[in-house]
């Protein structure tokens, strides 16, 4: 017999099926029994009759909650029962998995553990069908974006993890030891993709695993996570790269409400607002004085940058003057962005870049690039930068390279704005931290 999905029974009314999944919950009374039945589509009630089936109710009375079943029995239409309003009438069934009698938290209980706590026993707090969805809306987030771009010619690329030399400069490297000689963990597919320009690929995409030495400890910082990143040539300016940009999360947002919306209303009560085109703008130094004019101090290491206080409180500035969630803080100082940014041609103090801000998060971080050789190595140098630890790099553009330009975007920070979740912990199926290697 095939198995049937909880959330199809209703096709099945008065016929036997199998179904199965967990017992998420028993009620062993005198005379009846009530199994409360789970998979990924759903709940239904078991019912068994002990008088009946004698042997049955023995082996279930001795089941612990969460055991793994396989059930047969007869679907009825059953008003009574708020679940769907359908029941199972238990002819069979097989222990798969018997659970042990105590679970270190019950994921379906009205007040969870702490995070990390649930962290230990991810693979428990999993089952719950908010974590579920979570993985639902990003399998059809990622489907959307890919679509997104296979309707704008784009090309899909796999990159190297190990490399010989830091992608993004500075400290955040993962060091690890490659045969005879170091080499580093990927911060980013920032230098190849900038190769598949200069290999003429022209519009190319990756979503991959990306890695940060970083020791915070913030609700939004990881040290491995998912980057999607995008490189498109022959554009004017970093505005090109944002127009795509926005677009392509617009089309995406709208996937995942039509796809999701009622579901995510349901459990996690947000009523996901597809962003508007196009989104706001607001160059560094303006975004600078909206933070003085409403009262804002940054602190003094950040003169060049927003701290994730400035970043919120420019976030509710936009939303009470463009009524957006989303805005481009654009032109940033050529002193806090990578020697390859290009500068403004008419102000070398600055840079053609952005990042994108979303509901008080900063999720993206993009660019034009500096795509002439002879620039690349004055602003390397003036960055402090050895030319021969970049050579390699350099080299992609010795032989003619379109002006080109990209962003690179969080996929758990984005579901965690999609979901309004408050810690990146829960978007991601297994988080990784300073202080996290397991499970």
């Amino acid at each position: 017999m095939e198995r049937t999905l909880i959330g199809d029974l209703r096709k099945s009314i008065d016929q036997t099926v199998k179904i199965q999944g967990w017992l998420q919950t028993l009620r062993d009374q005198k005379k009846m029994q009530f199994l409360i039945m789970r998979d990924r589509t759903g709940l239904v009630q078991v019912a068994v009759e002990k008088g009946a089936h004698p042997e049955l109710a023995e082996k279930i009375s001795m089941l612990g909650a969460e055991s793994a079943l396989t059930i047969i029995g007869k679907v009825i239409d059953n008003p009574i029962v708020k679940l769907g309003g359908l029941e199972i009438q238990l002819e069979d069934l097989v222990i798969e998995s018997n659970a042990e009698p105590q679970t270190p938290f019950d994921p379906f209980g009205e007040t969870l553990p702490a995070v990390d706590f649930r962290l230990d026993w991810r693979y428990l707090d999993l089952r719950r069908r908010q974590n579920l969805l979570i993985f639902e809306v990003q399998t059809t987030l990622e489907m959307a974006m890919r679509e997104f771009w296979a309707k704008h010619n784009f090309i899909e690329i796999h990159t190297p993890k190990i490399i010989s030399t830091a992608s993004e400069g500075g400290a955040e490297v993962f060091q690890i030891d490659y045969f005879e000689r170091k080499a580093y963990l990927a911060q980013s597919p920032q230098f190849y993709k900038q190769m598949a320009m200069a290999a003429g690929f022209e519009r190319v995409f990756e979503i991959g695993p990306v890695f940060r030495a970083d020791p915070s400890f913030t609700s939004r910082h990881m040290t491995e996570f998912t980057g999607v990143d995008m490189e498109m040539s022959w554009i004017d300016s970093h505005e090109d790269v944002m127009a795509f940009m926005e677009q392509w999360l617009n089309y995406a947002y709208q996937r995942v409400k039509d796809t999701h919306g009622a579901q995510i209303v349901e459990l996690f009560g947000v009523e996901l607002e597809v962003p508007s085109l196009p989104f706001p703008r607001i160059p560094m130094q303006e975004a600078h004085r909206v933070l003085k004019e409403v009262g804002y101090e940054l602190p003094r290491d950040k003169k060049d940058d927003l701290d994730p206080g400035g970043e919120r409180a420019l976030a509710d500035y936009v939303k009470s003057k463009f009524n957006h969630d989303f805005v481009f803080l654009t032109d940033w100082s050529s002193t806090v962005r990578p020697f390859y940014h290009m500068r403004h041609p008419d102000n070398s103090q600055l840079t053609r870049s952005f990042d994108l801000i979303a509901h008080g998060l900063e999720i993206t971080t993009g660019a034009q690039r500096e795509h002439r050789y002879d620039v690349l190595v004055k602003q390397a140098q003036e960055k402090g930068i050895a030319q021969e630890t970049i050579q390699f790099y350099l080299d992609f553009f010795r032989f003619g390279c379109p002006p080109h330009g990209g962003f690179g975007l969080g996929l758990s920070r984005l579901l965690m704005i999609m979901l309004q979740l408050g810690n990146i912990r829960d978007s991601v199926f297994l988080f990784r931290g300073p202080n996290r290697l397991n499970p």
